[in-house]
């Protein structure tokens, strides 16, 4: 107690502010990763606050996906701890089934977020032993301000925290609409439009499939290499498969089995301008974050013509785009599936555990804890399963030392009593 009033000493708006003294770890992000993290906290009966600066928990999920998107891997690769997936789900759950299984998931462990709280900073105070963590909650009529004070601080904002809008020369003069693909819900409103989807990872490549079947006509720009697989092999999940393979052979291997079995499928892509890389698949996504497209029909639209698939842009003017090449494009609409980023360096104080580009330092698997009571959750590249894997380390690790405290404090209560 005495190091928190030393804290709290050196900062003199602290009584200004509203302020909570945690009881365990504050978590940072209400989606798959915090709700994770919550639950396995739950189940080693240590208390913790979950802050959200949406109004929703998942809110990338909610708010910000479209509208035919499902599960790209099958469900049991992407359920959280200890509550796997209703069973008349199907195996790759929609949008909509998702969501009810984060809302059911947190209502089970009784995980009740603070929304609409926006962390402004997270700054560790090395004297005291204390993380204090600075909040803005917005509401219709006014800002208050928050202060928490813990032990334990879990980064759970995840890897898609903001979107990621490229400076391309022009876009402010071309006039039509521009969306990034976090606003877009459904072709419909394209119909009849000549549309410029801009990136040809999973996101791109199911948005302009989505766009062909409202009778858009998308060209999906592919500025590099790209690994496309298909979703399945002979009726097997793709990365069902690659789990498989990985337990008894190399990751070189299994990376060149995928390939001559993608070939075998879907034949030679790089004569529709879809060239792959020289790493393979599985080595790409672990070494660069770079997820390979698993296709559910986008390709067989780029070969019958229904996808343009154009090379990099140079600039945009009124109504056109003019590509690398030299070659013009009308066009009435564009939308920019090009990603999303960390928001950490945003927000965290701290220089040694994430680097600048809002990721831990460490590879994957040491990425999850630092020195200074700092965890992170969902950052593994891995997706759903890896963020799960953070969440049961991050619990173990923090309930250990909660319940070596807690049976000290009652060996010194009954101590006392005598």
């Amino acid at each position: 107690m005495e190091n928190l009033f030393r804290l709290v000493d050196q900062d003199q708006d602290f009584f200004q502010r509203k302020w909570t003294l945690v009881n365990g770890p504050v978590i940072v992000g209400a989606g798959p990763s915090g709700l994770a993290t919550a639950a396995c906290l739950r189940e080693q009966g240590v208390p913790f606050v979950v802050l959200e600066r949406a109004e929703c928990i998942a809110s990338l999920w909610q708010k910000r996906t479209y509208d035919r998107l499902k599960l790209h891997l099958p469900k049991q690769f992407c359920q959280l701890p200890k509550v796997p997936f209703p069973e008349d789900f199907p195996e790759y759950p929609t949008k909509r089934q998702f969501i009810e299984y984060l809302e059911s998931y947190a209502k089970h462990f009784d995980i009740n977020p603070k929304f609409n709280e926006c962390v402004q900073s997270a700054r560790y105070d090395e004297t005291s032993g204390f993380w204090r963590v600075k909040t803005v909650v917005t509401s219709s009529s006014n800002k208050t301000e928050f202060d928490y004070i813990c032990r334990w601080l879990v980064v759970a904002t995840g890897e898609n925290a903001e979107c990621v809008v490229p400076n391309i020369e022009g876009l402010a003069e071309f006039g039509g609409e521009v969306i990034h693909a976090s606003e877009y819900k459904s072709g419909e409103k394209f119909q009849g439009q000549k549309v410029l989807v801009v990136g040809c990872g999973n996101s791109g490549m199911e948005i302009s499939l989505d766009l062909c079947n409202h009778n858009a006509s998308p060209s999906m720009v592919v500025r590099s290499s790209v690994h496309v697989l298909p979703r399945e092999i002979f009726g097997k999940s793709t990365f069902e498969l690659a789990v498989l393979m990985m337990k008894w052979l190399p990751l070189w291997l299994v990376d060149k089995l995928m390939l001559i079995l993608a070939w075998l499928l879907l034949g030679n892509i790089e004569k529709y301008g879809l060239e792959r890389p020289s790493i393979g698949p599985l080595e790409l996504k672990n070494t660069k974050g770079k997820t390979p497209v698993l296709d559910i029909g986008a390709l067989e639209k780029i070969r019958l013509g229904d996808i343009n698939v154009v090379p990099g842009i140079k600039r945009f003017s009124r109504g056109q785009v003019e590509l690398v090449n030299g070659e013009k494009l009308d066009i009435d609409s564009v939308v920019l599936a090009t990603g999303y980023c960390s928001n950490v360096p945003s927000w965290l104080q701290e220089g040694e555990f994430f680097s600048k580009n809002g990721f831990p330092k460490a590879p994957f698997p040491h990425g999850w804890k630092d020195n200074a009571g700092l965890y992170a959750a969902g950052f593994t590249r891995r997706g759903l399963s890896g963020a799960s894997s953070d969440a049961m380390r991050i619990a173990q690790d923090i309930g250990k030392v909660w319940k070596e405290e807690t049976k000290q404090q009652k060996k010194r209560t009954i101590a006392c009593h005598r």
